[in-house]
């Protein structure tokens, strides 16, 4: 990261040339945002990404306002490569889509326009507005298009309500998330004072908390997600209301929930991320199966969830892949395992047909929260049912199985296993097949192409039809 000194800079030349608009309220936008010019900040284009710059200027020669905004700004000045690069605009969808032939538009709930240069996706949003206190009221088809709305809770269902460059970031969610850089003066905007709370190592939402995290519960776990990922410390208000309200991420939709596991433990911060979210009770509601285990740290299942996503950390810090399938089976693989002992039990099933049975009710139940796509939910299956088929250690089974396409996942689940209960067995099950990959590959490969041999069936004696 850009040393903390790069962000003291900054925010001594925002007192020294604005001093009236450090002192605002903390949590509320600035009258007029801090201007810091481009020989006061260290943001350069040539740390842009060059698609990103071809739709800041196009808008710009198109004759609209275009900045990057938010999340890539923070982190360009804390000397991060961001992730994506997102623009804010005052045109709206539809005059973006006039502008790109390359365009597409998507979302209900959040109006947005996605340019697409092969894999690479800069999304584009129209300056958010105010809502107006009748915007849940009737209105004309036209206008229906520009209103908000929100349920029982305060949840807003929809928010294509256009306005300002100052409104938009009074929408933003956190301080340091409230930065613009434009591409007419490149200039940086500070409309709420997130340089000085980068500098107090402080996260803090604008607004009033609770309606915030009523307006989108996903909130509470960007705050989390945020606060691990730049070492920076939730301000008290910020944290003080999302234990009572963690409940509201009941009313989210599962699929949406899926794309913030993968940010939350895919980014090597996921054991700070799971211990925040276990301690602020959120982590509860996107695994209700684990909800009672969780209060117990030397329980199998908090134990298996430290590891995994320590081991997460390690293999991510390692430029090495993770599969959320792997996570998932390591998460759910006690309630999962109870279930089929229970199966078992009850019915007299064989431990195969009870654990797949167990699967079924097991994913069943977690989609509910998380919804998990077959691309993961499957290969979750293969690696459960090979803890069984992994106790299988006579030879030409045992050789055959390393050929398995998920084998090497069902082996690693294994030693994890191993790990977390401490069992002797486990250790020594997972030498067995340790020692076994050490083997001639070529000898292993053709034994296991060699196939079974078959007992010979007896031929019945023909009958005399002779009489």
């Amino acid at each position: 990261m850009r040393s903390t000194a790069i962000i003291k800079q900054l925010a001594t030349f925002a007192k020294k040339v604005f001093p009236g608009k450090t002192a605002v309220k903390p949590g509320k936008t600035l009258p007029q945002p801090i201007k810091i010019p481009r020989s006061e900040h260290p943001i350069s284009r040539q740390d842009i990404s060059e698609n990103a710059l071809k739709v800041l200027y196009r808008l710009n020669k198109g004759g609209f306002d275009a900045y990057l905004v938010g999340g890539c700004v923070r982190d360009l000045l804390l000397g991060v490569t961001p992730k994506d690069f997102d623009v804010a605009t005052n045109a709206s969808p539809e005059q973006i889509k006039s502008l790109f032939r390359n365009c597409r538009l998507i979302g209900r709930r959040f109006r947005l326009a996605h340019i697409v240069y092969g894999r690479d996706v800069i999304e584009v949003a129209t300056f958010r507005g105010h809502h107006a206190e009748d915007s849940n009221a009737k209105h004309g088809a036209d206008e229906k298009k520009h209103i908000s709305k929100q349920d029982d809770e305060g949840m807003l269902l929809r928010d294509n309500v256009y306005g300002t460059i100052d409104e938009d970031a009074q929408r933003r969610d956190f301080t340091v998330n409230a930065l613009y850089y434009s591409i007419a003066d490149f200039a940086i905007y500070d409309f709420a004072n997130g340089i000085a709370d980068l500098e107090q190592g402080l996260l803090r939402l604008i607004g009033d908390p609770e309606q915030r995290y009523r307006e989108d519960p996903v909130r509470m776990l960007r705050a989390v997600r945020f606060a691990t990922k730049l070492g920076l410390r939730l301000e008290k208000e910020t944290e003080a209301p999302i234990r009572s309200l963690a409940n509201l991420l009941d009313n989210i939709p599962p699929a949406r929930l899926f794309e913030e596991f993968l940010k939350l433990f895919l980014n090597q911060k996921a054991q700070a991320n799971f211990e925040r979210l276990t301690e602020l009770n959120l982590f509860q509601y996107l695994f209700p199966v684990l909800k009672s285990v969780l209060k117990q740290q030397d329980s199998l299942e908090y134990r298996m969830a430290t590891q995994v996503f320590a081991d997460t950390d390690k293999r991510l810090g390692q430029d090495k892949g993770v599969n959320p399938a792997y996570l998932f089976a390591a998460l759910l693989w006690y309630p999962m395992s109870a279930r089929s002992e229970e199966i078992v039990q009850e019915s007299g099933l064989p431990p195969y047909d009870a654990m797949q049975i167990a699967a079924a009710d097991t994913l069943t139940r977690q989609v509910r929260s998380i919804a998990i796509p077959k691309r993961f939910s499957i290969p979750m299956r293969d690696i459960w049912l090979l803890q069984l088929r992994l106790q299988q250690t006579s030879p030409r089974r045992a050789i055959r199985l390393l050929t398995h396409p998920k084998f090497r996942a069902g082996y690693d689940f294994l030693l994890l296993r191993a790990r977390v209960e401490n069992d002797k067995a486990l250790e020594e099950l997972g030498a067995f097949w340790t020692n076994l990959q050490k083997q001639n590959p070529s000898e292993v490969a053709s034994a296991a192409a060699k196939p079974a041999r078959r007992p010979r069936r007896r031929r019945a004696p023909r009958k005399n039809t002779n009489g």
